[in-house]
């Protein structure tokens, strides 16, 4: 079983000279959601297992939160939306130990940092959430975001072809990737820096 983590938000991360907060999802946070969903590629969504685009889909995200089957950050670059995380648990199913990691990051931040910086808070989530093991999905030419999860540790397990289709019906193939939380606790530990996930 994992040590119980507790992390306190909301936290500010810098990125240059850019102060970027970080903070839990709430019910409040919706309408900013659906903003922020319309500043995405079509394609960024398929990063998402349902169409993010669609209210009743953000209704639902939304709704989870309250259920507990959600835990979801935002980032906020002063009033706007920046970027989101989710990690998804199905409480009733024989993989309740096992968070599905959902992040999306705006266009205009990509590759200063914070998608990174978003999916290492998200291990921290997943050691108090007591999860042994994030999975995250997404499309095989996102070659940039899988690169980014391979170098914080997250392996390939499968690729299922023709997996999802996007608007204009194109089949594209699903890559499956994985992480131990486990192990991220244990080489913290090792190095004398567990204590930085406890605040």
């Amino acid at each position: 079983m994992n040590t119980k983590v507790s992390r306190v938000y909301p936290r500010s991360l810098t990125f240059g000279d850019t102060t970027v907060e970080l903070a839990t999802m709430t019910a409040a946070d919706a309408p900013a959601l659906a903003e922020f969903v319309k500043t995405l590629p079509v394609h960024d969504r398929l990063f998402v297992r349902r169409d993010v685009s669609h209210p009743k889909v953000l209704d639902a995200w939304i709704g989870a939160l309250a259920q507990g089957h959600v835990t979801s950050l935002v980032a906020r670059d002063g009033a706007t939306m920046v970027g989101c995380t989710a990690i998804v648990v199905d409480p009733l199913s024989w993989s309740s130990h096992v968070g599905e990691l959902r992040v999306l990051v705006a266009p205009a931040w990509r590759g200063r940092g914070l998608g990174r910086a978003l999916i290492q808070e998200n291990f921290a989530l997943a050691l108090g959430l007591h999860l042994s093991k994030l999975t995250v999905q997404m499309t095989v030419d996102q070659r940039a975001a899988i690169a980014v999860f391979e170098e914080l540790g997250f392996r390939a397990e499968a690729v299922l072809r023709d997996h999802v289709k996007d608007h204009d019906g194109q089949a594209h193939d699903l890559a499956l990737l994985s992480h131990d939380v486990a192990e991220v606790q244990s080489r913290l530990r090792m190095f004398g820096v567990d204590d930085a996930l406890q605040h």
